[in-house]
């Protein structure tokens, strides 16, 4: 073979490839004249979202697009609710799709297509329903030798079941540190909140915690509550939730010197997470007056920041709580402040 042959042969080969490369993509064209390369990733809320190598993921206004091809089958939701596994092609006016699966194919418009994702996989709209558990355990040591010696650790665990409409949450930790052989802190905690949002932003809730804070003269505290709550903020990747309910508040101390807490009361919260790029945000506030003496009352807050590493089920947490007790036993700081960084494990 001669090299002009070659050569042509060489070009027939490339023509080739681009052309089958083409051949093997979803194309969608727009009321604009576009026509958009690359994979249908999914069509929701309106959107039509186009993986390409070129231009990352793009996303273009469903009530824009005339036209929808796909190589292979996908799954997809009509308006009407009704559910059909295949390929999508062009039909012969603008706007037309037709969807061809092994029950047939069904003739219908860009504009009825309520939802496409990834052929044979549950509907997300229906997962979304779905409750799900998810864990968490949290541990961090710190030490010191030397001119003082020191030693803390802490460690918690968490398990949520949530779903589209309410979450259940229980949690445990504990926390010591000896600083010369004297103890600075020992504290143990655990609790239950369940949470059901009944309509829109609306929702009502109750709670329970209790354990034991020996640096604080406490043996044993309770918080029983209940209540309604309201969301601030609730979008993706943001919520604000504020609480307000009835309460029962037990603290009972070593010395008897200082009266215990039997009452019943209010009960105020705050919840707040925010989830960045690659970061989260959690705050959270909580406030018990007592109605034998609204000036006795306790309020916790925490605040951390969560990064993830290498492994994302793996992450560090940089924050600081305050336990803050109004009228607390005798020797006693009302205000207990904490700072963490703590090693974080998630999984499901």
């Amino acid at each position: 073979m001669n090299k002009t042959n070659l050569l042509r042969a060489s070009l027939a080969l490339v023509a080739a490839a681009f052309g089958v490369s083409h051949l093997s993509a979803d194309v969608v064209e727009t009321k604009s004249g576009a026509r958009i390369i690359g994979k249908v990733s999914k069509i929701d809320g309106g959107t039509v979202v186009v993986a390409t190598d070129y231009a990352g993921s793009i996303s273009i206004k469903q009530s824009e697009v005339t036209s929808i091809t796909t190589d292979a089958p996908v799954a997809v939701r009509l308006a009407s609710g009704t559910r059909i596994d295949g390929k999508v092609s062009a039909g012969g006016s603008a706007g037309a799709v037709q969807v061809s699966g092994a029950d047939g194919t069904i003739s219908t418009t860009v504009d009825k297509v309520a939802a496409s994702w990834t052929a044979g996989a549950k509907d997300p709209q229906l997962a979304a329903l779905d409750r799900g558990w998810a864990y968490e355990a949290n541990v961090d040591v710190a030490g010191k030798s030397g001119n003082k010696s020191q030693l803390g650790t802490s460690a918690g665990l968490r398990a949520t079941l949530a779903g589209i409409q309410d979450k259940l949450a229980f949690y445990t930790a504990y926390d010591r540190q000896v600083t010369d052989g004297k103890k600075s802190a020992d504290q143990f905690k655990a609790g239950s909140d369940y949470q059901s949002n009944f309509s829109g932003k609306n929702s009502w809730y109750v709670r329970d915690e209790g354990g034991f804070d020996r640096i604080k003269d406490v043996q044993f505290y309770n918080v029983a509550a209940f209540g309604l709550g309201y969301d601030l903020i609730k979008a993706p990747k943001q919520t604000l939730t504020g609480r307000a309910g009835l309460s029962f508040r037990t603290e009972n101390y070593k010395s008897p010197f200082t009266t215990d807490v039997n009452s019943a009361g209010l009960d105020f919260g705050l919840a707040h997470t925010l989830q960045m790029d690659n970061a989260s945000l959690v705050n959270r506030l909580s406030i018990v007056p007592s109605f034998d003496d609204f000036a006795n009352y306790r309020a916790t807050h925490e605040s951390f920041l969560e990064l993830p590493l290498a492994n994302p089920s793996w992450k560090l947490r940089f924050g600081l709580a305050n336990d803050y007790n109004s009228k607390p036993g005798k020797g006693v700081d009302k205000m207990d402040t904490g700072y963490f960084t703590r090693l974080v494990l998630n999984w499901k």
